[in-house]
């Protein structure tokens, strides 16, 4: 009895299969060695290495954008305004304040000398109030005399203090008022009196009067 013809033909292709898959075995066997032996003894054959990728430059330039400089620039340029704007505004606060010391300074100086007007005598607060001199040398050489009003009573008090100013013979050079209001009760002031005379002549300061209302 014959084969038929499909029977003849499946073990030549089974064999054609097998040759071909045995060629591909060997080609990647051949490769692998090629590609894993880095540890044998012969170091003559050839060695690879990664080519590194060049840089891609297109995307870059040597200088920021426009825009970005442009804005770079306005938000230094809006810092230092806002330092300046800040600086002149602690200027002029500082200017009220001294100027607001100022005028309750020479306010408190026409009260004293209103009421020391019309008082006989040297007042009725003497012994409440001490005159001393403040060193020159941490006045620039102008005298200043440091007033020390303490209200010893037992009501709330307000006084009103004459300095003169006189030189080495008695003689009065300058006059001066100072006052303080609404002292409570043992609450001791210090205010200030300056000459506007030239350092020299000397001069001393002296308590002439001291009124207590």
């Amino acid at each position: 009895m014959n084969p038929s013809p499909d029977r003849l033909g499946r073990p030549v292709r089974s064999r054609a299969v097998t040759a071909a898959a045995a060629v591909v075995l060997v080609a990647f066997g051949a490769t692998a060695v090629v590609a894993c032996d880095g540890g044998g003894d012969d170091t003559s054959g050839p060695t690879f290495s990664e080519r590194p990728s060049p840089p891609i430059t297109e995307s870059f330039s040597g200088a920021p954008p426009s825009a970005l400089a442009s804005s770079a620039s306005e938000a230094i340029e809006s810092a230092r305004a806002s330092a300046s704007t800040a600086a002149a505004s602690a200027s002029a606060r500082e200017a009220s304040r001294k100027a607001s010391i100022g005028a309750e300074i020479e306010r408190s100086r026409r009260v004293a000398e209103e009421e020391l007007q019309d008082v006989q005598g040297r007042g009725n607060a003497l012994s409440e109030v001490a005159v001393t001199g403040k060193p020159r040398t941490g006045t620039g050489g102008v005298t200043t005399a440091i007033v020390n009003i303490t209200n010893k009573t037992q009501d709330t008090a307000s006084y009103a203090v004459q300095v003169d100013f006189v030189d080495a013979a008695g003689t009065v050079v300058e006059t001066q008022f100072v006052g303080e209001e609404d002292l409570a009760p043992g609450e001791r002031r210090q205010p200030l009196v300056i000459s506007r005379q030239p350092p020299e002549p000397v001069l001393t300061a002296r308590l002439t009067k001291a009124q207590r209302y």
